[in-house]
């Protein structure tokens, strides 16, 4: 009603601006009658969790990178996971008893999860090396990714040998299973928003679901931190801290002062259309490549697309104009598989024989599971600062390999 009466002061402006030119006394009236019907529509839009249950407030999640959720605790061991999609969780140890202060519409508001969770359907590759990082892999018994596509070792065998149970695509999971399966929380991926049947089912199978965004985040530091939410969810909180501060301190022990000149670095596939696929100018990909000394040779760029997507597409003259002086490149095998040789390279365009870093014989390639390890961005970041730096060679390198 309050949000109803806020619309009528808007619309109505123009009038009323119109009729207090014409008269300063009454001006100055409706300027009051405005200024207090305002507060009340500033203070009714801005109550949430906050007037009627702040009280019960006893601290916020400290977090350092990422941007895409926070978390609120309250008395009662209640925690409240608000995340960037709007969306709202609220965490507790016993969801059939919530405390009286909780009002009954913010509950409604919200997806309880009862925490810590037992039995987990994990449809969000990239969140199941955080689980495991956190300590958190034994609960999960269920996922939508078959083991031919893990390319993590631990995570297939356990798919393989029904550990980890393989129970259809996200878009078209096997729902008896989920019930057979007793399973207390389902993550999935923001693709679900494409098939939003599947939330919806899940959810009235009584089972809560959380769309997580850890892809989303610009930092590569706040995308590992997203461990701190798993760490809530699966009760393995220390755990979840100290392999984050562990990452974090490498991190922040690379040194580009090494670095004479910043190099100019390229990451890309090359799809079977011939087309080029780029990452976006400050996703967390191109951040890592500055934390580690380099700069990306395709800053500036800009997509066509309006999409939420981190990569793009390119015609190959675009990119030759982008990145043939560029002073390394960095193929992505996780779209299109990996390459060996330099030759696998050429082979895909001849136009690459053009360019600088094929010429010095500077070519990387990533590792299949890179971007399922979600956990190693911290060592990705200082393999990238030992190739920047001239100080790699593939002995000990996990996340690349170069070209011969």
């Amino acid at each position: 009603m309050m949000q109803g009466y806020c619309y009528t002061w808007a619309v109505s402006l123009h009038s009323l601006i119109s009729f207090m030119k014409k008269n300063r006394i009454i001006t100055a009236i409706i300027t009051l009658t405005l200024v207090f019907a305002l507060a009340g529509c500033s203070g009714d839009s801005a109550d949430s969790a906050g007037s009627e249950w702040e009280g019960h407030l006893t601290g916020s999640m400290e977090l350092k990178y990422a941007d895409q959720f926070h978390v609120d605790y309250y008395e009662d061991g209640i925690s409240v996971v608000t995340v960037e999609d709007g969306l709202r969780y609220l965490v507790t140890e016993d969801a059939d008893n919530l405390p009286e202060w909780l009002p009954e519409d913010e509950i409604n508001d919200m997806t309880v999860i009862k925490a810590p969770v037992h039995s987990v359907y994990n449809a969000a590759s990239s969140a199941m090396d955080l689980i495991d990082a956190a300590g958190g892999l034994d609960s999960v018994v269920m996922t939508s990714t078959q083991a031919g596509d893990w390319g993590i070792d631990k995570i297939k065998k356990l798919v393989e040998n029904d550990t980890i149970r393989y129970i259809g695509k996200y878009r078209a999971p096997d729902y008896e299973a989920l019930l057979e399966g007793d399973v207390d929380l389902a993550i999935e991926s923001t693709m679900i928003y494409h098939s939003p049947q599947v939330k919806e089912v899940i959810e009235e199978l009584g089972i809560p679901v959380l769309v997580e965004r850890s892809s989303y985040e610009s930092n590569p530091l706040g995308r590992l931190e997203w461990i701190r939410l798993y760490g809530l969810l699966f009760g393995k909180d220390d755990e979840a801290q100290a392999f984050f501060d562990e990452a974090v301190a490498k991190v922040e022990g690379v040194d580009t002062d090494t670095i004479a000149q910043a190099p100019s670095v390229a990451f890309f596939s090359v799809n079977s259309n011939g087309s080029v696929v780029v990452r976006k100018p400050g996703d967390y990909v191109t951040k890592m490549i500055e934390t580690a000394g380099g700069t990306y040779a395709l800053d500036g760029i800009t997509s066509e697309e309006d999409n939420a997507l981190s990569t793009m597409n390119m015609q190959m003259e675009a990119f030759y104009d982008k990145a043939v002086d560029a002073d390394i490149l960095i193929y992505n095998s996780t779209i299109e598989g990996g390459l060996e040789e330099m030759s696998d390279l050429t082979a895909l365009s001849d136009k690459f024989n053009d360019f600088a870093a094929v010429k010095s014989g500077n070519v990387w390639c990533t590792d299949a599971s890179t971007f399922q390890r979600t956990t190693g961005a911290a060592d990705m970041i200082v393999e990238m600062n030992k190739i920047f730096a001239g100080a790699a060679d593939d002995s000990g390198m996990e996340y690349f390999h170069k070209l011969k």
